[in-house]
């Protein structure tokens, strides 16, 4: 699991078993609510018909939201495959490098969408931390 994590840009193998240790047993999760166990999603108030929506709970894993945020800034630059990545998906198999690389296009993409709009860079990369969340999990529980 932890060859397949380290397929992700800003995740190396200490970020990556520090995943693996704070979330331990991943199937509890979805794609879904592993940003809320880690705190990454907005808070909210909803009366009748008005639903209003704010910063993030801060009630996860505080250890796993700063791993997380502090990974997505990776996914600001451009998307380029070097050297070091390309060793991490040769120790990675097929699908698992398909899925990676389809989670990093998507997370830059995410970025430059973000980017073109008037977007906090702070927040925007808060964002891309949830779903980061999410492209964590669905490697972890990858069956090759």
């Amino acid at each position: 699991m932890l060859r397949r994590l380290g397929c992700l840009r800003g995740i190396g193998p200490l970020t990556g078993l520090a995943l693996a240790g704070e979330v331990g047993d991943w199937d509890r999760f979805t794609g879904k609510t592993i940003g809320s166990f880690i705190g990454l999603v907005p808070s909210e108030y909803s009366s009748g018909q008005s639903r209003v929506q704010g910063s993030i709970t801060k009630t996860g894993n505080t250890h796993l939201r700063r791993l997380l945020v502090e990974a997505a800034w990776h996914h600001r630059p451009a998307y380029r495959i070097g050297k070091t990545m390309r060793d991490r998906w040769e120790l990675a198999g097929p699908a698992a490098r398909a899925r990676c690389d389809e989670g990093n296009r998507r997370l830059h993409h995410r970025w430059s969408t973000m980017r073109a709009r008037p977007k906090r860079h702070t927040i925007a990369n808060v964002a891309i931390a949830r779903e980061l969340a999410g492209w964590c999990w669905s490697l972890a529980v990858l069956e090759e």
